[in-house]
Parts: structure tokens; sequence; C-alpha cells
């Protein structure tokens, strides 16, 4: 047995407290570089995951035929097969809906022929000589998709269906659908009954700009009469859209065996309206969210042009002043993606010099805007100011001050 002595002993103790401590120390050391290598070097997968954060990917699409619209300008922010000619099922309502706003009255009474009342399909049970207002029709017609609605609707309208018909499909044209054709007001199929995805991504954009179609389409729930009844019509909108998506405003639903799954919608973020269409659609909803989180994440609503913006200054001949301001005459927005923010470019027309007297807010020329090769708008040019016309004998007086 071997015997220490106490002083030795303490001192020994003294050092083994020390190595211990100092091993903690370079453990600790370790083990907090392990740590901040950890988080400031991370794997393949994060590393992959970081890099790509910023990438808008391609949105997963079911439809034979689908389009995303900026429906201010009418920009085609994604399409597949947009202009091929497709069964249109209901969404054939919205330009029932339009036509009906813009050639009826709200407040007209519509007696149900026993025609409407006994049309197949979707329904809000109308009956044989019911008496409706038009707008209790409009809801039916987009909330329920009532094909009964749609027929009384275009009974009244237009004085027969054939004509009703005909009405919708001027309307087409005048908004610049061209590939788009009705025969009959609410969308059961016939060969010659069609539209293609751009048409009516047009035709709902020309529609929501009427605010009485606005507020019908955007509802979730309406109530109207029934008279046979002691209860009335709750009817609820068959757009699921409305709350599956942030910010969804429109549009109509559709569905038969030829056309498939069909659907017109919007949404509107920050002010910015999208209009989508998908059309032979299995997945629907799906199609529709992933096209407008598409739209919402690649591009952003820009403002190019503000009213009143000072752009030029122009020669003003014989005026009090050598220069008149020249402002924009109006704002203009447009839908680009960061890569195209550069791009832009402004061709300006106007002349050289004008005459006095200038008066504020006078025309006075336009400017394109121009994305790469490609105009993406027009607006007016006019003066910022007035200016009159000299007196006849300020240049005697200029000379004589200057002699």
């Amino acid at each position: 047995m071997e015997f220490i002595s106490s002083k030795a002993s303490k001192y020994g103790a003294k050092m083994r407290g020390r190595s211990f401590r100092g091993r903690l120390k370079i453990a600790l050391r370790v083990y907090f570089l392990l740590v901040v290598l950890c988080l400031g070097i991370p794997g393949n997968a994060g590393g992959d995951e970081i890099e790509n954060s910023s990438t808008i990917l391609e949105p997963e699409v079911s439809a034979g035929g689908a389009v995303l619209m900026d429906r201010e300008s009418g920009r085609v922010l994604w399409g597949r097969n947009i202009h091929q000619r497709r069964y249109m099922a209901s969404t054939t309502k919205i330009m029932t809906a339009l036509v009906a706003i813009q050639e009826g009255e709200l407040d007209d009474v519509v007696k149900v022929s026993q025609k409407a009342a006994s049309v197949e399909g979707s329904s809000v049970y109308l009956e044989a000589g019911e008496e409706k207002k038009l707008e209790e029709l409009l809801y039916g017609l987009i909330l329920r998709s009532g094909n009964d609605a749609a027929l009384a609707i275009a009974e009244h309208i237009g004085g027969s269906v054939e004509n009703f018909n005909r009405l919708m499909t001027e309307k087409a044209r005048e908004i610049g659908a061209e590939n788009t054709f009705f025969q009959n007001p609410h969308g059961l199929h016939h060969d010659n009954h069609y539209s293609t995805a751009y048409d009516l991504a047009l035709i709902a954009s020309y529609a929501l700009e009427n605010e009485v179609f606005r507020g019908i389409v955007s509802v979730p729930r309406a109530i109207i009469s029934w008279p046979s009844q002691r209860w009335n019509r709750v009817l609820h909108n068959q757009n699921k859209l409305l709350h599956l998506y942030e910010g969804a405003d429109g549009v109509k639903t559709g569905w038969t065996s030829p056309a498939g799954r069909c659907f017109v919608g919007s949404a509107t973020r920050a002010g910015w309206q999208l209009v989508v269409v998908v059309l032979n659609a299995p997945d629907m909803w799906e199609d529709a969210q992933n096209l407008l989180d598409y739209g919402f994440n690649a591009y952003e609503r820009q403002q190019l042009l503000h009213k009143n913006q000072e752009l030029k200054k122009v020669k003003i001949e014989n005026g009090l002043r050598e220069n008149c301001r020249i402002e924009a005459g109006g704002y203009f927005y447009y839908p680009l993606s960061q890569d195209e923010l550069n791009e832009v470019r402004y061709k300006f027309f106007i002349k050289n010099s004008y005459p006095a007297p200038v008066i504020k807010g006078e025309l006075l020329g336009t400017v394109k805007l121009m994305l790469g090769k490609v105009e993406i708008g027009e607006v007016e040019l006019v003066a910022g100011e007035d200016v009159d016309r000299q007196p006849f004998y300020q240049p005697l007086v200029e000379w004589w001050l200057k002699s």
C-alpha cells in the first residue's frame, strides 16, 4: 500500500480538477463548432431546398384546355390549348346573366313558361305560371345553376330562346370571343354549342366589370321566394372556390358528360384580379387554385404610369412660356415577372412643338408601352398646364429691351 502526503495529495487533486475542466472546455468548444458548422453548411437536401425556394414552378393542371388571364389587361399568364373549341356546359350562364343584366331590369317580373319549368337538368324548381323578379332568377341561374331559370330569362329578354341565343353570340363577338357559339342559354349539350378557354376568360373579364354581376357571383348564399310553399328557396353557391381560396370572388361551375368538369373562376388580391378557366378538368378545384397561385407568385401587378405623371416637356410657339409639361392622361397597370421589369419601353407620339394657347388637359399625343417588341398598351398624353398666347406686341417689347 502506497501512502501520499497530504500536501502532495492536495496538489494531485488540484491537477486532476484542472485536467477535467480542461477536457470539458475542449469538448464544449468542439460541440459548439459542430453546431455552427451544421447550421451554416446545410446538407444536399437542405441546400437544394434553399436554392429552389425562389423558383416558381409550373402549375400542375389536369384540364384539357385552360388559361390564366389578368382581367384588366387581358394578358395571358399561362395557357394550354387556349383557342381549342370545347363544350362549355353551364359556364354558358355567365353570358346568359350578362345579357340579362344589360338588356333587362332587375325589377322586371318574369312569368315562367311550361317549357322553362319542365327543362331537364339542374333546377330551382320553378313552376309554370310562377312570377319571379329577374333579379331572383339571376341568383337561381348563377348560384344553383338553374336551367329553368336560364330558359325563363331567355324567353323574357329575347322574346324567344332562339333570339336570345343570337343576342349572346353577338355579345361574344363584341367582346372579342371569336370562337364561341351559343345554341341555348343553359349549356346542356349541343354539338354546335361551344367556346374556348380564352374566349370564356374574355367573357368573364368583361362581365366582372359589371357591378351587379360581381355582386351575384360572389355571394355564398341567397334566398328567393317560393309562393306555392310555406318556405323560401335557399340557394347555396356551387362555386367552392369562394371558401377554398383567399380572395376568390367568382364565377361559375359547369358539367355535362361531353364537356367534363368545367370552371371559370376569379380571385382578387391587393386590388389585382385574375381570371382562371379550366375545361374538361378532372381535378377542377385543384387546377384553379394551382393556376391562381402561379399567377400571384410568378407575376406582380406593376403601375407603369399614373395619372398626371410628368413625362416630357414640349416646345410652345408664341406662348408666354417656351415649354409645357406633358403628363399621362390616365393610369396604366400591367402584370410583369421580375425578369420583365427592365424590358419595358415607352414610345412617344407627339409633335416637336405646339402653337399657343395650350389648355391644361388638352390632348397632345399618346405614349405606347412596349414589352420588348410587343405593344402592351397605350395612354393619352395631355398638357399639364395652361400656356397663354403672348400678346401681339410682345416681340416688339422684347426687341426694344434688347436694343
